[in-house]
């Protein structure tokens, strides 16, 4: 797995355990959630210094993004569609 696949696969992983959509991250990391997305799908291609926002938001060392994946690079399951019902 090379370095951008290893960046995708984890920050996917890491957003998906936390229950945050990509929206949330992206906006409490101030950027695009295309942007996300195309990370995501190794499209993309992110800064140090977005990673560490990144890792802020998630609460996770920057370094988790070079975590190594399993051999088989294991399939992460997506979030539920949908928005959240709104808590009063």
């Amino acid at each position: 797995m090379n370095g951008r696949a290893l960046v995708a696969w984890n920050l996917r992983r890491l957003r998906t355990e936390r229950g945050v959509s990509q929206e949330r991250l992206a906006a409490d990391a101030g950027v695009d959630r295309a942007y996300i997305s195309q990370l995501e799908r190794e499209q993309g291609n992110a800064s140090i210094d977005l990673l560490d926002r990144l890792a802020g938001v998630l609460g996770v060392a920057v370094g988790e993004f070079l975590a190594a994946a399993p051999d088989a690079g294991g399939k992460i399951s997506p979030l539920p569609a949908g928005r959240k019902a709104r808590q009063t």
